[in-house]
């Protein structure tokens, strides 16, 4: 039977409810990004740029015979900006109900405060207070506030949030490694029974790979321009030809922390934050794979999770424990992907010097990183929740000492290439010992001592155990530091 046709319209209740998991089931979780990319944080970073523009404007004296703003009024300025709250959103709002341009509502509201400031200050002078409300967003277009607030709340985003998280579990996997360093543990090729290991260092590879994604994410340069409708300075140049206006534009751009771009559009071209959604996926990708591993190993038996924990593994079956961090991360690795892939394609291209395809995506760039943060959430508390078994990883080594056939051929060449007699063919000789069947340790003694070896490589080879062939993997995992 179909949903009742009547019944309870959600979409009307107080508070609202959430259409998407990140605001709803997972809010606890990516609530730290609402303070960056949310679409308050964004009329927040207008605010500021447009703060910082005024300011920049009247203490460089790039206007001729402009007013200047005294230290106390610049300070009443930037605090609109930490100070920006609900009561100044809900005014935004009904501003852009106005004006139907969010932007500009940002400029109008910039100017009530900056009557309310200058009022305060100056015994209402009215006609300063409207010869500096023209320097609000003088000179500008849309996107010369909304490419730095874009920067500036991405760069935020990533430096503040999604770096510090992904760094701390790095450094928690990179813990496991070292812990984990000398268990050993059968390596699996194709699926198939390999030369062991030791889990510390399968654990180690992963940690290495994330982390050179990381110093690539952390190296990202963020990139600002402030150029006018087409990128030539053409109403600034006309407004005030004598101006330098390249290095009024650099400088602003560079005191807002940002890289400046010479040369654009009416757009900043976004290729950066292709380039940074690139790295973010590929980071992403390393975390599905180590995601993919440990569920792996956990359906081997080589990690078990802890119980007690209060949690239900199934609602028919008492005895389960899932691995529904790992399950979790990842579906949200890549729905976090799909949007990154799909943001760094489509931003790089803008018709001719204009289109408004890039405001509609970058509203997604919050929901990107969201669900890469909720990933790095689960895998963190996925890891946390697993005890290591090397009893079951004994197990598996010592099923197979068919591994062993390696170093006994590589040894039987070595001795060849010395001249050594009778050492010839030890590939094929392995191979009609160990390929396509199970042999113990008995077989494999046997055979080695029916091979004519010095006595030395002999002994070796006789006390080698599948445990004991992991290399120099334990030293490996000093690389993770």
């Amino acid at each position: 039977m179909p949903l009742p046709a009547a019944r309870t319209p959600l979409a009307e209740l107080t508070p609202p409810i959430a259409l998407g998991a990140l605001d709803g089931r997972y809010r606890g979780a990516v609530a730290p990004l609402v303070d960056h990319l949310s679409e308050a944080a964004l009329n927040r970073a207008r605010l500021h740029v447009e703060v910082e523009w005024l300011i920049h404007l009247t203490t460089t004296e790039v206007v001729p015979g402009a007013d200047h703003l005294s230290a106390d009024e610049q300070a009443a300025l930037r605090s609109l900006v930490p100070d920006f709250d609900a009561a100044a959103i809900e005014e935004l709002r009904e501003i852009e109900a106005e004006t139907v341009h969010d932007v500009k509502a940002v400029e109008y509201y910039l100017r009530r405060r900056l009557a309310e400031i200058l009022d305060a200050g100056r015994d209402g002078d009215s006609d300063r207070t409207e010869r500096l409300a023209e320097l609000v967003h003088f000179a500008c277009t849309s996107e010369d506030v909304n490419n730095t607030s874009y920067a500036l709340m991405v760069q935020g985003a990533v430096t503040e949030v999604w770096l510090p998280r992904a760094r701390a579990l790095v450094d928690q996997l990179s813990g496991m490694a070292r812990e984990l360093a000398e268990v050993p543990l059968l390596a699996h090729t194709h699926g198939q029974p390999a030369t062991p290991t030791t889990m510390g260092k399968e654990l180690a590879v992963l940690a290495w790979r994330l982390t050179r994604q990381l110093d690539r994410v952390g190296g990202a340069a963020y990139l600002g321009k402030l150029n006018g409708a087409t990128g030539t300075y053409g109403a600034h140049a006309v407004a005030v030809p004598e101006a330098d206006w390249q290095e009024v534009s650099r400088t602003f751009v560079e005191r807002l922390g940002l890289t400046w771009n010479p040369l654009t559009t009416q757009i900043e071209s976004h290729d950066w934050q292709a380039e940074l959604y690139a790295d973010v996926a590929r980071f992403n990708r390393v975390l599905h794979n180590l995601a993919t591993d440990m569920w792996t190993y956990i359906s081997m038996g080589y990690f078990a999770q802890v119980r007690g924990q209060g949690t239900v593994g199934s609602s028919t079956m008492p005895h389960k424990v899932n691995p529904i961090r790992f399950e979790n991360a990842e579906a949200n690795l890549e729905v976090s992907n799909a949007l990154l892939d799909v943001l760094s394609s489509t931003l790089v291209t803008s018709r001719l010097q204009r289109d408004l395809t890039d405001s509609s995506m970058q509203r997604n760039i919050g929901t990107a990183l969201g669900h890469s943060l909720l990933a790095l959430d689960n895998v963190s508390r996925g890891l946390a929740g697993l005890d290591a078994v090397p009893e079951a990883m004994a197990r598996d080594l010592d099923a197979n000492w068919e591994v062993l056939a390696e170093p006994v051929q590589s040894v039987m060449r070595a001795l060849a290439a010395r001249g050594v007699p009778g050492m010839t063919n030890p590939y094929e000789r392995l191979k009609e010992l160990t390929r396509g069947r199970r042999i113990g340790q008995a077989e494999l003694v046997d055979f080695v001592r029916g091979l004519g070896l010095p006595a030395e490589e002999e002994a070796r080879l006789v006390a080698l155990t599948p445990a004991s062939y992991t290399g120099l993997a334990a030293r490996l995992v000093d690389h993770v530091g």
